[in-house]
C-alpha cells in the first residue's frame, strides 16, 4: 500500500485542480454536512474497522465518531455564517495622516492542504478529523497521508467522504489519500502543498516542519507535537480534598490507556500528610486499573523501556509499577520524586520528557519556591492544571498567582479539572508553545480554519471588479466591518 512519488505526486495535481469546487461556501457547508450524515449511516461498519486495527474498543470509537461528525456540521456553521473571512472596508478618508485610500480586506484559501493522520484518534485526528473538517471549510482541499496503524479504516473513511462529495459535484480529487513514510515526505516536499496539519511525535513532527521550511517556498506547518501536561495541587487542595483529587489523577491519567496528547504526565504535589493521603488514593485507584493494549509494539516497547529507565534514577520510586502487562498489554502505573530533584539540570530531565502511556510523575514538593523552580524549566505544553481549594478558588492565598505562573506554559489553563477531553467549541484552544506545537493555532474549535487561509486587501479597485464579498451592497450578507463599525 505504500504510495510512490508518482501516486502522491498524481493524488496532489488532483486535489489541486478540484479547487474550484470549493469555491461557493453554500455548496462547501452543504458537503461537510452530507459528509457528517455519511459518516453518521456507516457508523457499524467504520467503528468494526477501526476497533479491529487500534483495539480502542466500540464505545470509545462511537464516541469519538460522533465528536468527529458535529466538528463537520460545527465547520459547516462557520462557513454558512461568513464571519470567518474577516471583511473589512475602509472608503476613502483625505482627513486622515496620512489619507487613507479605498481599502478593501478579506481572506482567501491558501490551497492544497496535507494531513498527517494521529495513531490514537483515528476518527476525530485522522482522515475525517478537524485538519480535513477545517481545511475543507476554508476552501482548502486536502491530501490525507493515513497512519500506519489504520489503513484500512483510513480507506473506509476516504470513500465515505469521496461519496459525500460525489453527491455535490465536487470531484474525487479533494479528499486524497496517501500511505507510508516516504509519501508522507514526498507530500510535505510537493509544490503545490500549500500548508500542512500533523499530530503527532516531536521527532516526526519536527522532521518535517523543518523539511516544511527548508523547500524553495516555505509553507506553514501547523504540528502537534507532545506535551507533558504539568499539575500543580496546592497544600490546602490536598487537606481539603486529597482522596478526590488522587481518584482523578488516576481516571485522567489512565484514561484510554494514557494514549490522550493532554494525559497529565508530572504532578506537582505537596510533601507531608496531606500529599500522603492523595497518593494513598491514586495508589488504590491505580492498582484497580485493567492493562490495557497501545496502539502497536513500538509503542508499547517505548513505554515498557522509557518507564524501567525512569525507575532506575536516584530517589525515584515506584508505588505503582508501570510497565509489561503481558504478550501485548501495559499496566499503568506512576513514579515518585522529590521535586527538588527537577529544579536544577541533570539526569531526572528525562522526567520532564512525554512518556506515552499510563503512567505519571509525582514530584513532591516543600515549598512554593520549589514549585517555581521545577515551573520554571518545562517546556512548553497543550495544558496546564492547578488544583485549588475552595477558598484559594474563592481568590485566597496562591490561586490567581499560580494560574498567572501556568499561562505561559500552555495553551489552555484549567483550575480544578483535569486535561483529558477536549471540547469542540468556538472557544477552545487546543495548542500550545513548542513542542507542544509549531504554531500559535489550535486544531480543535472554530478558529482552526484560520490556519488555512490568508488575507489579501484590494486598493482602489472598481467595485464591478471586486470579489462579492467586498462590495458595499454586501450581496452575500456577511458579517464585517464597514467604515470602523462592525455589521451583522
Amino acid at each position: 500500500m505504500e504510495a510512490t512519488a508518482q501516486e502522491v505526486d498524481a493524488a496532489v495535481r488532483a486535489a489541486h485542480d478540484a479547487r474550484g469546487a470549493l469555491v461557493d461556501r453554500t455548496v462547501r457547508a452543504a458537503f461537510l454536512r452530507t459528509a457528517a450524515d455519511e459518516l453518521e449511516a456507516a457508523r457499524d461498519q467504520l467503528v468494526e474497522a477501526a476497533d479491529a486495527e487500534t483495539a480502542l474498543g466500540p464505545v470509545r470509537l462511537t464516541g469519538e465518531l460522533a465528536r468527529t461528525c458535529y466538528q463537520l456540521r460545527a465547520f459547516a456553521g462557520i462557513v454558512d455564517e461568513g464571519a470567518f473571512l474577516d471583511v473589512v472596508i475602509n472608503h476613502p478618508d483625505d482627513t486622515a495622516t496620512p489619507p487613507v485610500p479605498d481599502l478593501r480586506r478579506y481572506k482567501v484559501p491558501l490551497g492544497v492542504v496535507a494531513v498527517y493522520s494521529a495513531s490514537n484518534f483515528p476518527f476525530a485526528f485522522s482522515v475525517p478529523g478537524g485538519d480535513t473538517a477545517s481545511a475543507l471549510a476554508a476552501g482548502c482541499p486536502v491530501v490525507v497521508k493515513s497512519h500506519p496503524d489504520h489503513p484500512g479504516l483510513s480507506e473506509l473513511v476516504a470513500k465515505v467522504l469521496r461519496r459525500a462529495a460525489a453527491r455535490h459535484d465536487i470531484p474525487d480529487g479533494v479528499l486524497g489519500l496517501v500511505h507510508g513514510f516516504e509519501a508522507g515526505v514526498e507530500l510535505i516536499k510537493h509544490p503545490l502543498v500549500a500548508a500542512a496539519g500533523f499530530t503527532g511525535s516531536v521527532r516526526g513532527g519536527r522532521a518535517l516542519f523543518d523539511a516544511a521550511a527548508a523547500r524553495p517556498v516555505p509553507i506553514p506547518f501547523h504540528g502537534e507535537l507532545g506535551s507533558l501536561n504539568p499539575v500543580v495541587v496546592t497544600e490546602a487542595a490536598a487537606a481539603e480534598r486529597g482522596e478526590a483529587i488522587g481518584a482523578g489523577l488516576a481516571g485522567s491519567m489512565t484514561l484510554g490507556v494514557g494514549q490522550f496528547c493532554v494525559k497529565p504526565g508530572l504532578v506537582l504535589a505537596p510533601a507531608g500528610e496531606a500529599g500522603d493521603r492523595l497518593l494513598k488514593s491514586l495508589t488504590e485507584a491505580v492498582s484497580d486499573t485493567d492493562a490495557g493494549v497501545l496502539l502497536d509494539h513500538r509503542m508499547r516497547d517505548n513505554f515498557v523501556a522509557g518507564v524501567a529507565e525512569r525507575a532506575q534514577l536516584p530517589d525515584v520510586e515506584s508505588p505503582v509499577t508501570p510497565g509489561s502487562g503481558g504478550e501485548h498489554t501495559v499496566s499503568a502505573g506512576f513514579l515518585t520524586v522529590p521535586a527538588s530533584r527537577l529544579a536544577q539540570e541533570g539526569e531526572h530531565d528525562l522526567l520532564l520528557e512525554e512518556c506515552f502511556g499510563p503512567v505519571t510523575v509525582v514530584a513532591r514538593y516543600e515549598d512554593d519556591d520549589e514549585v517555581r523552580a521545577v515551573l520554571s524549566r518545562l517546556p512548553g505544553n497543550l495544558t496546564a492544571t492547578v488544583q485549588l481549594s475552595a477558598g484559594e478558588a474563592a481568590g485566597e492565598g496562591r490561586g490567581a498567582e499560580i494560574v498567572r505562573e501556568l499561562t505561559p506554559l500552555a495553551g489552555r489553563v484549567l483550575v480544578n479539572g483535569w486535561p483529558t477531553g477536549v471540547a469542540v467549541a468556538p472557544a477552545q484552544h487546543h495548542g500550545g508553545p513548542y513542542p507542544a506545537t509549531t504554531s500559535t493555532s489550535t486544531s480543535v474549535g472554530g478558529t482552526a480554519i484560520e490556519r488555512w487561509l490568508r488575507p489579501v486587501a484590494y486598493q482602489g479597485t472598481p467595485e464591478a471588479l471586486l470579489p462579492e464579498e467586498l462590495r458595499d451592497d454586501n450581496p452575500l450578507g456577511l458579517p464585517r466591518r464597514f467604515n470602523g463599525v462592525l455589521e451583522r
